[in-house]
């Protein structure tokens, strides 16, 4: 009997990848050289053999590996091991897809024994914080230990609180899509959680993070993040009440070089084609900001809500790392979710 189940998880992580991989060649030109090389619908091929992706999709493998290998999802047990595998991929030779300065002034640090909250570069809330969380929002895990882990795995490299509160948004967007939310019912989902968790500081997970960066207290610390994925948020929520004139969605929600505008601005690419994967993924790499992580996102969003059947035929078998993100796909589909005959990419 054949299981058409949805697979989200593979979905998300390959969305994710394939996100990055068309937004790889666009990240730095305008819109108009996009349109010019792509047409008006943007890039909608995955191009190379294999595909290329970015840092990006490098460092969600990094998350998802540490995560597959741990024997419990505890501050003490997963810290080692995203710290070995961030550093591992800090000093990879394929580490040459223009890392963020970030990513890797952090992971020198933690090469070196650095505490980790020493090591996180306090000011910095780029999107490197989130554009890598998506493994998280694939666990089947309670949701106080999903927020620990989305907050840690962000501040090791990025101590700014909107890194920490925009990684958790976007970690449990993916984690309703998986238990099968519309992708319609996300923005006022967030917006609750975000209010529900505006002061709560997850000292288990984070240490004294806020004293380093400058919080006068935990709660207050914290609730500046939250604050701003707020107002993220709200510009989302203005753009979604307005018709869509097909233009760069940057404009809205902003460029996607930091953490709160690029879930905002992968969100709303993905609600503007909730029932079209492959032109959500187009719309993000057709922008003026970071396109391989808007891409990266809208892909994540919409390979969650429909599963790997909603990406085209053939394209798992073309994309960069696709052996790593079936084996790890394969360990978080839900039972049911099952390969369809004629294997991966249906």
């Amino acid at each position: 009997m054949i299981d058409f189940a949805p697979r989200r998880a593979a979905g998300s992580l390959f969305g994710l990848a394939y996100g990055d991989a068309l937004g790889r060649p666009t990240e730095f030109l305008t819109v108009a050289e996009i349109v010019r090389r792509y047409g008006p619908a943007g890039p909608r091929e995955l191009v190379g053999a294999p595909a290329l992706v970015t840092d990006d999709t490098q460092m969600a493998l990094a998350v998802a590996w540490a995560l597959h290998d741990a024997s419990g999802h505890t501050p003490a047990e997963i810290e080692p091991l995203l710290r070995r595998r961030f550093v591992e991929w800090s000093v990879s030779p394929d580490n040459n897809r223009a890392p963020g300065m970030t990513c890797l002034r952090a992971c020198g640090e933690l090469a070196r024994g650095v505490r980790w909250q020493e090591a996180s570069v306090a000011g910095s809330k780029g999107c490197g914080a989130n554009m890598r969380v998506t493994p998280v929002g694939l666990l089947d895990t309670d949701l106080d230990t999903l927020a620990g882990l989305a907050q840690l795995q962000a501040g090791l490299t990025h101590g700014h609180p909107t890194g920490l509160a925009a990684s958790e948004l976007t970690a449990y967007a993916v984690r309703l899509l998986c238990d099968g939310a519309a992708l319609t019912d996300l923005p006022e989902r967030l917006v609750a959680r975000a209010h529900a968790q505006r002061t709560v500081y997850r000292a288990d997970w984070l240490g004294d993070l806020w004293q380093r960066c400058g919080g006068r207290t935990p709660e207050e610390f914290i609730a500046r993040g939250w604050d701003e994925c707020l107002d993220a948020l709200a510009r989302l929520d203005d753009a979604l009440g307005r018709a869509d004139d097909g233009g760069d969605p940057c404009r809205h929600t902003g460029e996607g070089w930091v953490a709160e505008e690029a879930l905002a601005t992968g969100l709303l690419c993905a609600l503007r084609h909730p029932d079209d994967p492959v032109a959500a993924l187009a719309r993000g790499a057709t922008t003026a900001g970071d396109s391989d992580s808007i891409a990266a996102l809208a892909g994540a969003f919409v390979g969650a809500a429909h599963g790997l059947a909603g990406w085209p035929e053939g394209w798992a078998a073309r994309i960069e790392y696709t052996d790593q993100l079936a084996t790890l796909a394969a360990g978080w589909d839900r039972p049911g979710d099952t390969v369809p005959t004629g294997g991966v990419g249906q």
